[in-house]
């Protein structure tokens, strides 16, 4: 970390992020008479205003919550990602630049109105002693919890490695409450949460990356090297949908794993121009030559946008998916006093040809910020001239959309029908080989479950229809066509075996991938959900095809 000086202000540590990153940058800001005057004056109107309502308005007033809605309510003229950060979510802040925190290795989540257990981090207290995915936790430590509070419930579950925690939790397989005594550890959060060959017998690296966290660099440096020792990388997928960012220094430490030393990766400007920083990547690649595909999507941003820009742009690999979001601006945090933080927009960022892909015009017609550079839309060109667009976020060079699926698959997912089905599958079959699950087996035991939960679905077309109905019962003009409208009522009445069947190659996907975290984890749920993903699967067929792969690039043109 490095210390800033102001004129006129005092000495403070700032936290510069993308997302959430770090960097720093000296300049002396010279700031006019006028300028303090205004803000003297404003803050004396402010805290007059907060006097007086505080004190006279005709109800109760509550200090706190009312103050900190006019802050909200001050940020909110700006950027979407200058934001005051509470005493609650200092915790996150600590995670994502720690990369560390102390707590039993779980990772919960309200579902159907429960607070419910996700998945469980390997080699932890909770794994070690039994707890499983879709555990609905009841009490922490005696107190009785609710989903309405359910920051206040990961604050209680996370706490000082060696002290003990008592979760008393309800297993629906058991029908029955369960307590556990669990001592809380240093818990390392992983930033790279699947890496590996695929297709095993390939020379084709598989990695995926969930964030940009302090580790992160480390961990692809790790992986890479643990591969290396087992066959030579030909090529590499390096996956970052739904990927949000992270930390700058970071995504600069990614972007050298693959291209050469001495190139830039990221500029950042400021202010002013004595705030200009460039990035350049500081070490030899570990990955020189292997052939890259990056998969990016619309939860792609922050520091994976610049990882993708300096890829997209030194031409160094091919871009597959779908337009990322769009966030090409950088943030600063500022410590502030009683445990809080402001986390302030201090910089756009620029890809190496000079694009910034950030999306959402915030300054467009916004009277509260004096000087704003208008976002548009520019022709930019890469290293071996191809074409490149700012604004907007990062274009794939091959636009893979996502699969959609159907109504009825939505809904089972909606409704945790595929999550309850794999909890019982797999506490009836716990022993079994999940690689040797037969396909007709699950799906039979499936539909069994789908009429024991007495499960209803209904169509749109359905619910259009009986809005019909309903409309020519209270408007007799139509009362001669209730019964056509009854009668195809009864014709769209959807059979549930029909509907399974003819959604079967999805549902299948969804209750393999459900099981395939019980039997194996994280790790088995991404290997499974890869033999099944479009856009892997596509994007990896165009990296393994030299003649596309090279005209995209462009190379020996």
């Amino acid at each position: 970390m490095k210390r800033i000086k102001g004129n006129m202000l005092k000495k403070k540590i700032i936290y510069g992020i993308t997302g959430l990153l770090f960097f720093s940058f000296f300049g002396f800001v010279y700031v006019t008479k006028d300028l303090y005057f205004e803000i003297a004056k404003n803050i004396d109107i402010f805290t007059r205003v907060y006097k007086e309502i505080t004190f006279n308005y005709v109800d109760e007033i509550n200090p706190e919550k009312f103050l900190r809605a006019g802050i909200k309510g001050m940020l909110s003229t700006l950027d979407p990602y200058t934001n005051f950060i509470d005493e609650k979510k200092q915790d996150d802040l600590e995670i994502l630049t720690n990369g560390k925190y102390g707590g039993i290795g779980v990772s919960i989540g309200v579902k159907d109105n429960q607070i419910t257990i996700f998945e469980l981090m390997e080699g932890y207290a909770a794994q070690r002693q039994g707890l499983r995915v879709g555990d609905v936790i009841i009490e922490v430590n005696s107190k009785k919890v609710f989903p309405e509070k359910f920051d206040e419930i990961s604050s209680m579950v996370k706490g000082d490695p060696g002290t003990f925690l008592e979760l008393k939790v309800f297993r629906e397989t058991e029908k029955d409450t369960l307590k556990f005594n669990l001592v809380r550890e240093q818990i390392v959060v992983k930033n790279l949460v699947y890496y590996g060959f695929y297709p095993e017998n390939s020379n084709n690296a598989y990695f995926k990356l969930n964030s940009f966290g302090r580790s992160s660099g480390e961990e692809l440096k790790k992986a890479i090297l643990e591969l290396q020792k087992e066959k030579e990388i030909k090529s590499a997928v390096l996956d970052l949908r739904g990927n949000p960012g992270g930390l700058l220094d970071v995504a600069v430490d990614v972007v050298n794993k693959f291209i050469p030393k001495g190139e830039l990766v990221v500029t950042t400007k400021g202010r002013d121009t004595s705030s200009l920083r460039s990035y350049y990547s500081q070490q030899k690649p570990l990955l020189p030559n292997a052939e890259l595909l990056l998969l990016i999507n619309d939860g792609s941003a922050s520091a994976s946008e610049i990882v993708a820009g300096a890829i997209q742009d030194h031409d160094r690999g091919i871009i597959v998916g779908e337009k990322s979001f769009g966030k090409g601006l950088v943030q600063t945090i500022t410590p502030l006093s009683y445990n809080t933080s402001l986390k302030i927009t201090s910089a756009k960022y620029f890809t190496p040809s000079g694009r910034c892909i950030q999306k959402i015009d915030y300054g467009k017609k916004n009277d509260v910020i004096a000087e704003y550079d208008t976002l548009i839309e520019t022709s930019f060109s890469t290293d071996r001239h191809r074409r490149v667009m700012s604004s907007g976020g990062i274009s794939p060079d091959s636009l893979i959309p996502d699969e959609k699926i159907s109504g009825f698959v939505q809904d089972l997912l909606a409704k945790g029908v595929i999550f309850k089905y794999a909890n019982i599958f797999y506490d009836s079959n716990e022993k079994a080989a999940f690689e040797k699950l037969k396909d007709d087996q699950i799906l039979i035991e499936f539909r069994t479950f789908l009429d024991n939960e007495h499960y209803m679905f209904k169509s749109d077309i359905e619910k259009k229809v009986e809005e019909l109905v309903s409309l020519t019962e209270k408007d007799k003009t139509y009362a001669n066509l209730k019964n056509k409208i009854i009668d195809l009522q009864k014709d769209l009445k959807d059979n549930l075996n029909k509907l399974i069947d003819s959604n079967k190659q999805d549902i299948l996907d969804f209750l393999k991938e459900e099981l395939a975290s019980r039997y194996s984890g994280l790790n088995g749920r991404i290997r499974t959900s890869l033999d099944t993903d479009k856009q892997f699967q596509i994007g990896l067929k165009l990296l393994q095809d030299k003649n596309y792969y090279n005209k995209i690039l462009q190379k020996g043109n």
